[in-house]
């Protein structure tokens, strides 16, 4: 049983990783969009990667119910720690500016409800700077998919040691 929830744990994670990747990886490509072709694109993610999001949160609460049967403790904490650094960073750094791409998109049911929570990329009123917003948003995935790897490796030598 144990060996089980070790496997799920890890898979949970790699998944998330798996995500936060893609975006990591359309960085370049992506940066060279001028405005109207990045706004353009922006909303494609929506729901196909909110879909895959949910291995986030999974990967988080399994690793620390993995915690109390593990004889690596520490390296399943540092798994556990750098999981939960990529989905806060999601909803510190991400989400906002996500509220801000699909601010004109007709989102319905759990979608609508989800991309209105939180906070907004700027509530100065002054116009937003598109560029600062897509460097934020581009940025944090390459910082999401850095704790996603940390994560799936500290769990791999927790789970393999």
């Amino acid at each position: 049983m144990l060996r089980c929830l070790e496997i799920l744990t890890v898979f949970a994670a790699a998944l998330a990783m798996a995500f936060a990747v893609a975006h990591a990886a359309e960085l370049p490509g992506k940066r060279r969009l001028d405005k109207q072709a990045y706004l353009t694109v922006q909303p494609i993610y929506y729901p196909g990667f909110t879909l895959g999001a949910i291995a986030e949160p999974l990967s988080i609460v399994l690793s620390l119910v993995l915690l109390p049967f593990t004889p690596a403790f520490w390296w399943t904490i540092g798994g556990f720690a750098a999981l939960a650094a990529m989905h806060a960073t999601y909803w510190l750094v991400t989400h906002p500016v996500n509220n801000f791409w699909l601010r004109d998109q007709k989102l319905g049911g759990l979608g609508a409800g989800f991309f209105s929570f939180g906070l907004k990329p700027d509530d100065s009123g002054a116009p937003p700077d598109w560029r600062r917003l897509r460097d934020r948003w581009e940025y944090s995935h390459v910082a999401r998919a850095g704790f996603a790897m940390l994560g799936v490796i500290l769990l791999l030598i927790a789970i393999t040691g």
